[in-house]
């Protein structure tokens, strides 16, 4: 009788084997409030406060949250494990995010919601660095050598997959609850999910582990100055310039769907941009070596920048998805090969802190586009009001279509009823009223 005998490969245990399934469930689930904060505080302001200038800015405030404090929470989680860091990160953000949604409805001036934005930034847990940071881990720990390479790619490209996914369908979340429900919905809703499945993330037994790097008392054998190396700063910068990307792309197409009266479906439409951006991020792992990451960077940019061209001549909400998935075939390959660069030049025993630096490079990005496309759109506005007025100076009288015995006016070029309605001027003072019977 005659037995099989396994190949040494086959008895090499895989990543899903080492880490569990259940963890890969907890771990996308967790990586949710973080991905619907940026987006779910911009639609409570600009839906309580009616300003999508201070949207914009709190948007901007949870990204400097995170860019203050985000590196310093990843290099806590490098030294003491990420178990203790992340407990006390879920019960804190859970608790910020239902204080904000409070201060935004409440009579408190406009700085205390900034204020309290920061604190949202402050105290997220940015689970999804934390969890690359863990795999890597595991990688370099528990798997031979020979395999270690292929497996970092794959995993880097399953984790930027899982990213783009929820970075979408966080937003495609919000749009949903703040539809259905309410604009303070998604927050509480981000607050609740904070708890439990960060909460379960911290507490899976992978959450114990402290690099083997780290010496008895948690120190690591490389310089904290390594991680100011040009090596690693260029990947942060790429990584920022990404995140400036969605957060200009989702303020854009706030105000797009605004002037449309529907801003808080905006996020259902960015949803759109996920469908190719998670295919094409899963699909870089069976990439050809010789197609080196710098070149994909270059490549998968490249597409990303057609898309962006493609802007200018949207004219409607089916046009405005052509190119936004365009942009998405672009968008998930450069993030993996962002993340790939980040995980190959980390200093020794601070995996946890490169990652972090990354995902803060996407959020403060994030929100340095939002703020920077919230004030373009508010100065644009207040220049086609401006033009409006003058445009009355030597107008005898409004402009009306009319239609057998009934007549609508129309608002002046270039600005649209809302924008007109919801101004600083009365419809009246710029030569158009409301339609007549």
């Amino acid at each position: 009788m005659t037995h099989a005998t396994a190949s040494p490969r086959t008895l090499e245990p895989s990543l899903l084997r080492l880490a569990g399934l259940p963890y890969f469930l907890i771990a996308f689930i967790a990586r949710l409030p973080f991905a619907m904060m940026v987006v779910g505080v911009l639609t409570v302001v600009v839906s309580a406060r009616g300003s999508l200038s201070l949207g914009g800015l709190t948007s901007a405030a949870v990204g400097l949250g995170t860019a203050c404090f985000g590196p310093l929470l990843g290099a806590a989680a490098d030294r003491f494990g990420q178990r203790v860091v992340l407990v006390v990160l879920a019960l804190a953000n859970g608790a910020m995010l239902l204080l904000f949604t409070a201060v935004v409805y409440g009579a408190a001036a406009d700085g205390f919601v900034l204020l309290a934005a920061v604190g949202i930034g402050a105290t997220a847990p940015q689970v999804a660095p934390l969890s690359r940071s863990r795999l890597v881990t595991i990688i370099g720990e528990r798997m031979p050598e020979s395999r270690r390479d292929k497996t970092v790619s794959g995993t880097m490209a399953y984790e930027s997959a899982a990213d783009e996914t929820v970075f979408v369908f966080g937003p495609f979340l919000v749009g949903i609850l703040a539809s259905a429900i309410a604009p303070w919905a998604p927050l509480v809703g981000a607050a609740v999910l904070t708890v439990v499945f960060v909460g379960a993330f911290a507490l899976h037994p992978s959450g114990r582990h402290v690099s083997q790097d780290r010496d008895a008392h948690g120190r690591a054998p490389s310089a904290v100055s390594e991680l100011f190396r040009p090596a690693v700063l260029i990947v942060v910068l790429g990584i920022l310039g990404v995140g400036i990307f969605f957060g200009t792309m989702l303020t854009s197409l706030t105000s797009f769907m605004a002037d449309r009266g529907a801003p808080e479906q905006a996020g259902l439409l960015y949803g759109v941009m996920g469908v190719g951006s998670a295919l094409l991020a899963l699909g870089v792992a069976w990439l050809p070596a010789r197609f080196s990451m710098r070149a994909r960077w270059l490549v998968f940019a490249g597409i990303l920048l057609a898309g962006t061209l493609l802007l200018g001549f949207v004219d409607s909400p089916a046009t405005m998805m052509v190119a936004l998935a365009i942009m998405g075939i672009g968008i998930g390959p450069t993030l993996v090969t962002q993340y790939s660069f980040g995980a190959a030049r980390s200093p020794r025993g601070r995996s946890a802190t490169v990652m972090t630096m990354l995902g803060s490079g996407v959020v403060v990005g994030q929100s340095i586009g939002a703020a920077v496309a919230g004030r373009s759109r508010r100065t644009s506005a207040q220049l086609r009001r401006s033009s409006c007025r003058w445009s009355r100076l030597s107008s005898p009288s409004p402009p009306v279509w009319r239609t057998g015995s009934s007549a609508q006016s129309i608002p002046p070029a270039g600005l649209s009823r809302a924008e007109a309605v919801g101004g600083t001027i009365a419809p009246s003072s710029i030569g158009w009223s409301q339609p007549l019977a």
